[in-house]
């Protein structure tokens, strides 16, 4: 057998030069579309922390000072900005922490609460259908008890154990510590939905 046709027989068939170029051509179609879809879950990913962070931060709840309206390891969406009315529940940073709590009555009202765990703003009784008991709970601010300016009293829904504006430890909420309003509870989806 000749040189030349050992050199022939070696040489790859139409359908085979065919599959290659076929194989060839899903590889560099596989890697467009692989990056095409890396690109674009980086940009969704990028998006939706910049949407958390400006406009809806995302928390995650700890302790039980809501109980029972936001329970622990509840994740929920705050919506950024400070027009509250009383009843909210407002989100704002105390330290290094975020605590959420209840806005109660704003600068310039009375707050008072009695023994049994009443609360009247500007003397008329509160009232609290979110609560499954009243209590006057950690309590060391002199009552009745006038609202700053520029401030908000808060208290947590489990008023037996909650830390709020009742205690100096906490006080009042400023307006530049306020990170904003909760709205909707994400987690768990068995109680998914907005929050009141």
């Amino acid at each position: 057998m000749s040189q030349k046709q050992k050199s022939r027989r070696d040489l790859p068939t139409l359908s085979q030069l065919e599959a290659e170029l076929a194989r060839e051509r899903y590889k560099v179609r596989y890697r467009k579309v692989l990056r095409s879809t890396i690109y674009a879950l980086i940009v969704v990913a990028a998006a939706a922390v910049l949407i958390a962070t400006i406009w809806m931060p995302v928390l995650r709840i700890y302790g039980s000072s809501m109980d029972p309206t936001l329970k622990e390891g509840d994740v929920v969406v705050a919506l950024k900005g400070s027009d509250f009315e009383a009843g909210d529940l407002v989100a704002f940073y105390l330290g290094n922490k975020i605590l959420v709590k209840r806005c109660i009555a704003y600068a310039g009202q009375w707050v008072d609460i009695d023994e049994d765990g009443n609360v009247y703003v500007d003397g008329q009784l509160l009232e609290e259908p979110y609560l499954t008991e009243k209590a006057l709970g950690d309590c060391n601010i002199k009552l009745p008890y006038q609202v700053p300016e520029n401030r908000i009293f808060c208290m947590g829904d489990h008023r037996s154990t909650s830390v709020d504006s009742r205690n100096t430890t906490v006080g009042c909420v400023a307006e530049e510590q306020v990170v904003g309003k909760i709205v909707f509870r994400a987690w768990p989806f068995t109680r998914l939905g907005t929050v009141k």
